[in-house]
């Protein structure tokens, strides 16, 4: 367990995340402010002194991305010069991170401006949970602890005792982390072809690559915003002949509209983390698993100078019971 130098705070929309973290490791959350005044400007205060702390900051860049970045960035500057002794930017789920690559002319790689301006502001370190692509590690020069939500939401679709199962991703894209899904639960995999004409978030799915006729389907993918793919992809299904469908993504972004589209789908179950708080959707359809034992167990590897990758070596099986309860 930590020792009373770690401090645990919570930006605007972390700040439930981060009161998890704490439950978890039986401390107390630290005490901060926030004020968003009427022409939007952000101001951030801390409550308690951090001086000599290792202070870790809960703010996931999500629904809200440019205001959930720019507070980071304030948070970072505030508690360096408050004189922490280090500060750890705990970001469950880096929006950004879709930007990381100039596929065309004149455009920006996105993450790797908000990777450089995170560490200018004083970051330490960057705790994250699975990326939009793993080589986005590679923009910063700090540290970067990448955690995966597979071990505890493989667990969760274990409970469900779903016979016949087969995993399916949306894309070549994410066939390789799909097989990943499938080595875990140990079933095969699928593959839809999916093409995506412009920058909007209307994806096609064309063909399915790979036996599903009388199978349960699990489609897995990182996030969904619209719904769009994640139901284009299970009315597929249904036609080549699935049984039942289900759905797993490490990050609940879905929109209103994407919910209902959801609730209207042949998908039995949408399986996620809390990793963004988004508490305006509500469906009997959803199943909302927690990463914050997992993330709490990091930054205590961390504190303590060893491994994070041990979690996933030989992950303590309290951390996966205590994300189900």
């Amino acid at each position: 367990m930590p020792n009373e130098d770690i401090k645990i705070f919570g930006g605007s929309t972390g700040k439930s995340f981060a009161q998890k973290m704490c439950d978890y490791l039986g401390i107390d959350l630290g005490k901060s402010e926030v004020f968003k005044f009427s022409d939007g400007n952000i101001f951030v205060k801390i409550c308690e002194t951090v001086r000599d702390h290792d202070v870790y900051l809960v703010q996931p860049i999500g629904l809200n991305p440019n205001d959930e970045f720019t507070e980071i960035l304030f948070w970072m500057d505030a508690f360096k010069r408050a004189s922490a002794n280090s500060v750890t930017a705990i970001i469950p789920y880096f929006g950004y991170a879709k930007g990381d690559k100039k596929d065309e002319p004149r455009v920006s790689i996105r993450a790797r401006v908000c990777a450089e301006c995170i560490e200018l502001a004083g970051a330490d370190r960057i705790l994250t949970m699975d990326l939009h692509s793993p080589q986005i590690q590679g923009f910063f020069k700090k540290p970067v602890d990448h955690l995966f939500a597979l071990p505890i939401l493989c667990e969760y679709v274990k409970s469900l005792n779903i016979e016949n199962l087969v995993v399916v991703s949306p894309d070549v894209g994410f066939a390789k982390q799909a097989r990943n899904f499938a080595s875990n639960l140990q079933v095969q995999v699928a593959i839809g072809d999916k093409t995506r004409k412009s920058h909007d978030e209307k994806a096609k799915v064309l063909e399915i690559i790979g036996n599903v006729k009388g199978k349960n389907a699990l489609i897995v993918d990182d996030f969904s915003i619209s719904g769009g793919t994640l139901v284009d992809l299970a009315n597929g299904l249904k036609e080549r002949g699935a049984q039942r469908i289900f759905a797993l993504v490490s990050h609940h972004m879905l929109s209103r509209s994407g919910a209902e589209k959801v609730e209207n789908s042949p998908i039995e179950l949408l399986i996620s983390t809390d990793s963004v708080l988004n508490e305006s959707i509500i469906s009997n359809k959803t199943k909302i698993v927690s990463v914050a034992p997992l993330f709490a167990e990091a930054i205590v590897r961390i504190h303590n100078r060893e491994s994070v990758s041990s979690l996933f070596d030989s992950a303590p099986h309290t951390v996966y019971k205590k994300s189900l309860d």
